[in-house]
C-alpha cells in the first residue's frame, strides 16, 4: 500500500509488466514528448471509495487513522536486492489509485499508486486465496502477451529470495510482505502494461515485470487490486521505464478541501521536468531499503522561529532522516524534534486548545471558521527551504475542531502528502534529486 510498504521477500521476481490500449503509440513517441496520468483522492467524488453519506471531516478523520496505521509499512522484517506520461491516481486508505490496464487485449485495473513499494502486482486466477475484490480478477490465460518468468532464467536466479517449485519447466514464483502482516504470493511475469494519458494516445508498455498473485491477504479494499510499484528499487515501474523518461517523474496533489473539482497528475518524463521560478531541489540519499527515497531534513521553522535537529551523534538522526512518501497523509517528525516544534505553533495561535475527538492527532483547537489558517511553517531540506502551506498542515477533523497534521515517530520520518499539497514535487533518480516548486495544483 502505499508508503510504508516493502518486500519481506521476493520468492520469485521475473514478471513482466505490460498494458496495452487499443488505440495506442510507442513509448518512444511518448516519451519524447512525456506524458501524463490523473491521481484521484480516495475520498473525491471521482473516486470509487467515495461515501457521500461522510461529511468531509470524517473523511479527513479516516485518513489520518489510515496514515498512521502507514507507519508499519515502514517497518519491513526482511528486504531483497538486485545487481513521458501523466495518470490518474486515486487515494485509497491515504494512498492513491492508478487506473492502468493490463494484457493483450486489455483489461482495466485500479491499483494503490506507491512510491514506498517497488514490485507492481495485481490479483490473478486462479485465485487461492485472495481478498474480496469488485473488478473481475485478471485471468493470465487470456491474455496472448503474457509470459511467466522461468526459474532457470538470468532474472530469476538474481533475484534474492526466490523461489521455484522443483519442476522441470517451473515458473519463478515472487512473495512480498509488507509491515501491516499484508502480503501478496505469486508468478513472476511479464506482460503489456498500458499507461492512459491525459492529453494524448495510451502509452503501451511492453514486457512490463509485474507479480500475478494468486495468494493475497491484507488491509486492501474491493474496489482495487495490488500495487502499482513506484518506489526506488530496481524492479519498480519508474525504473523499468529508466532512460525512456530519464528518470523523472512528478506529481502535483491538491489539497483535500479541493478533491472533486479537478484530479492531481503524475507526470513522466520531460512532463516531469521542474523548472522556473520557486524551485528548490535536495538530494536524494541512500538509506537502509532501497526502496525509499531517503531526504535528509536539518531543521523545521514556525514563523521566524528555526527549531534544528539535535546534534545527529546525540540523536541519531543524520543524513537521510526521512522519506518522502506519497501514500502516508501526515508528516512523522522525530520524537527530538516534535515537542520544540508543537510549542512554537501553539506560540503562534491564540485559540481555545481541545482533545482531537478521533485520538490521532495532539495539537488542536476549537473553531468553526472556513477562514482559520495556522502560522507558516518550513521545511529545511538540505539545499531546499520548502514553504507548506496553512491550508494543510492544519486540517479540520470535526466541524468545531481544527488539529496539527504532524504527529512524532521514533523511527524514521516521514514528509507526507498533506504537506506536499499545492507543491509540485519532482524525482529525479539520475540526478539523485527532489524538487518543489509552489504550485496551485488545481489548476494543472
Amino acid at each position: 500500500m502505499a508508503s510504508f510498504h516493502s518486500l519481506l521477500s521476493f520468492a520469485a521476481l521475473a514478471t513482466a509488466f505490460s498494458i496495452v490500449f487499443i488505440c495506442s503509440f510507442s513509448l518512444t513517441e511518448a516519451s519524447n514528448g512525456g506524458f501524463s496520468v490523473d491521481l484521484i483522492h480516495r475520498d473525491s467524488p471521482n473516486s470509487p471509495f467515495y461515501d457521500p453519506s461522510e461529511t468531509p471531516s470524517q473523511h479527513i478523520a479516516k485518513a489520518l487513522r489510515r496514515s498512521i496505521s502507514r507507519v508499519n509499512h515502514f517497518k519491513p522484517t526482511s528486504s531483497f536486492s538486485t545487481n513521458v506520461a501523466q495518470a490518474d491516481i486515486i487515494s485509497n486508505g491515504g494512498e492513491y489509485l492508478m487506473k492502468y490496464s493490463v494484457g493483450t487485449p486489455p483489461v482495466e485495473i485500479l491499483g494503490i499508486a506507491d512510491t514506498g513499494s517497488d514490485l507492481t502486482w495485481l490479483q490473478c486466477k486462479p485465485c487461492n486465496d485472495c481478498y474480496n475484490q469488485t473488478a473481475p480478477i485478471f485471468d493470465p490465460k487470456r491474455s496472448r502477451t503474457y509470459e511467466r518468468v522461468a526459474c532457470d532464467s538470468s532474472l530469476c536466479r538474481s533475484l534474492a529470495g526466490s523461489s521455484c517449485s522443483g519442476y522441470a519447466g517451473s515458473s519463478c514464483l515472487y512473495s512480498v510482505a509488507y509491515g501491516d502482516q499484508s502480503f501478496s504470493n505469486g508468478d513472476l511475469a511479464t506482460d503489456t502494461l498500458t499507461l492512459g494519458s491525459t492529453k494524448s494516445r495510451p502509452v503501451p508498455l511492453p514486457k512490463t515485470i509485474l507479480g500475478c498473485g494468486h495468494d493475497n491477504i491484507g488491509t486492501f479494499e474491493a474496489q482495487g487490486s495490488g500495487i502499482v510499484g513506484l518506489g526506488r528499487g530496481a524492479i519498480s515501474l519508474t525504473s523499468q521505464l529508466g532512460s525512456s523518461i530519464d528518470g523523472k517523474f512528478s506529481y502535483c496533489l491538491i489539497p483535500l478541501t479541493s478533491q472533486g473539482k479537478t484530479t492531481s497528475k503524475l507526470n513522466f518524463g520531460s512532463n516531469a521536468v521542474v523548472s522556473g521560478s520557486g524551485v528548490v531541489s535536495t538530494p536524494l540519499v541512500s538509506g537502509e531499503y532501497t526502496t525509499f527515497y531517503y531526504l535528509t531534513l536539518e531543521a523545521i521553522s514556525v514563523g521566524r522561529k528555526r527549531i534544528d535537529l539535535i546534534n545527529p551523534s546525540e540523536s541519531g538522526n543524520s543524513e537521510g532522516n526521512i522519506i518522502i512518501d506519497s501514500g502516508t497523509t501526515l508528516t512523522m517528525l522525530p520524537s527530538n524534534l516534535y515537542p520544540k516544534f508543537e510549542s512554537a505553533v501553539k506560540d503562534k495561535i491564540n485559540l481555545p486548545t481541545t482533545d482531537d475527538p478521533n485520538g490521532s492527532l495532539s495539537l488542536c483547537y476549537k473553531s468553526s471558521s472556513d477562514e482559520f489558517s495556522g502560522p507558516s511553517i518550513t521545511a529545511h531540506f538540505t539545499g531546499a527551504d520548502v514553504n507548506l502551506s496553512s491550508r494543510t498542515t492544519l486540517v479540520r477533523v470535526d466541524k468545531q475542531v481544527v488539529c496539527l497534521a504532524f504527529v512524532p515517530v521514533d523511527s524514521i520520518g516521514i514528509f507526507g502528502n498533506l504537506a506536499q499539497s499545492n507543491l509540485l514535487v519532482g524525482y529525479d533518480v539520475v540526478k539523485k534529486s527532489v524538487s518543489f516548486k509552489p504550485t496551485d495544483c488545481t489548476k494543472l
